[in-house]
């Protein structure tokens, strides 16, 4: 598995440079526009705004900063510090030592979530192991990308098995997060890789997957896979599709779907969840899966899941909301 990289929003950003973009403007207006008109008072946005994000440290810096500015501005010109003065440099330090206390609980919170996080990444690579680089001429490539803005553990799931006559997998997706959601999918793979090693019979290895869900699925749960086998020289493709988004075959006729199909040389089959077909831009627009570059690319698999991965992220411009796995596989050219 491969950690997603950090994407910075706007809004973070913005929120990181306003409280001292909120110092300069209220120093300079009081410089431009004169003392008396009674801005220091406003000195205080900058440790307001500064407790909303960033560590302890760069609040206090920030609050000392306010401070040392409204003990100038009210004393550089005629030295003295008049009542209004001293309501100014009340308000800014009693906003700053509140905004030290808010930080310092944010912090706590930040750190007991990344705790969880920690977990529920520990949990994902339990559930979630390495696969096989290559087996044969069949090369094969994950990513996961994990919705970790929210500290939820998804039910995505992915599994491949090089079995003496052919490579067999699974990509699925469960309903819902959480535990629960991680059960289900513990379930279902260990129920494919049970089987799958000796059965090449796909209605075989799907009827026994969902006979072993079948007793712990709730009515409002619902398990989503494609369970697909590549011959040993990669030269066919079976696929058994669960409810589960298509697979794209990419060569040089375009994305297409798949049932049953014969793979050239250089041929890539994309396997995906929902987390990447249905992730979302800011203005409410699908990420478009069959028109983006990465899907077109004949690199190395690796590589393409690499691009489509930082495509993803760009298109929706912060940490996804839903978990997202791919598969790829590639037969290798002779």
């Amino acid at each position: 598995m491969c950690q997603e990289p950090v994407i910075w929003s706007r809004t973070q950003v913005a929120l990181w440079v306003l409280p001292y973009l909120v110092l300069a403007a209220v120093a300079v207006i009081d410089v431009m526009a004169g003392h008396s008109i009674g801005l220091l008072a406003l000195l205080s946005l900058g440790p307001a705004f500064a407790a909303v994000v960033g560590g302890l440290i760069r609040m206090i810096i920030v609050s000392c900063l306010a401070l040392a500015l409204c003990l100038f501005l009210a004393t550089y010109q005629d030295r003295t510090f008049g009542v209004d003065d001293q309501v100014a440099l009340v308000t800014v330090l009693g906003v700053s030592v509140a905004g030290v206390i808010a930080s310092t609980l944010r912090q706590r919170q930040e750190r007991e979530l990344a705790d969880v996080r920690t977990v529920a990444e520990a949990a994902q690579q339990v559930l979630l192991r390495p696969v096989p680089a290559e087996s044969g001429a069949v090369r094969i490539a994950v990513r996961y990308i994990s919705a970790t803005s929210r500290a939820t553990i998804g039910g995505d799931l992915y599994e491949v098995i090089a079995a003496a006559d052919a490579i067999r997998f699974i990509i699925g997706d469960v309903q819902g997060k959480g535990l629960a959601a991680v059960k289900l999918a513990s379930t279902a793979l260990g129920a494919f890789r049970e089987v799958a090693p000796d059965t090449s019979d796909l209605a075989v290895i799907t009827a026994r997957i969902e006979a072993t869900l079948a007793r712990e699925l709730t009515d409002e749960q619902f398990v989503t896979a494609i369970v697909g086998q590549v011959s040993a020289d990669g030269s066919k493709v079976e696929l058994l599709n669960r409810g589960h988004p298509p697979p794209l075959l990419m060569d040089g006729e375009g994305p297409r779907l798949l049932g049953v199909a014969e793979g050239g040389p250089g041929d890539r089959i994309l396997f995906y969840t929902d987390g990447v077909s249905e992730a979302r831009s800011r203005s409410g627009e699908f990420f478009p899966l069959t028109e983006c570059p990465a899907v077109r690319e004949a690199g190395d698999p690796d590589q393409i899941l690499d691009a489509l991965s930082t495509e993803v992220l760009r298109h929706v411009g912060h940490a996804l909301d839903d978990d997202a796995a791919m598969l790829l596989i590639r037969r290798e050219p002779a």
